[in-house]
């Protein structure tokens, strides 16, 4: 079992930078560096969206069309969390953000196949 807790979201304006935390904590003791994180957002009326995945020791990345090049995924295992973060914001990244962990990769893998998820962290880019 795994928790994992959101934290950096914010109320910004369009051309600014958020860096979002992803907490990861295990009462079991497992390790965070036998896990993939991958963040994801839903913005108000909309389906849940894929943003970014990092591979197990940080090395691998995949991004959303959307955000490549504007936002980058990172991880530190010997620190338990993993980062978001996102430069050149716009109105359209205006969303709940979510980071989830599973100890499998599946770069398409959507949310709910993950193991664990937070609650999220609310980002909101105004023009």
């Amino acid at each position: 079992q795994v928790h994992l807790e959101e934290s950096g979201g914010g109320s910004v304006q369009a051309g600014d930078s958020l860096r979002l935390s992803c907490a990861y904590s295990s009462p079991s003791g497992r390790n965070f560096a036998g896990y993939t994180v991958a963040w994801f957002r839903q913005a108000p009326g909309k389906e849940v969206e894929f943003v970014a995945v990092i591979g197990y020791s940080g090395n691998t990345k995949y991004y959303a069309d959307s955000v490549q090049g504007r936002f980058t995924i990172s991880k530190d295992n010997a620190a338990n969390t993993a980062w978001l973060e996102m430069n050149s914001l716009r109105v359209d990244d205006t969303a709940r953000y979510y980071c989830a962990a599973s100890p499998r990769f599946d770069r398409r893998a959507p949310l709910d196949k993950y193991d664990a998820f937070g609650l999220g962290t609310q980002v909101i880019v105004s023009s």
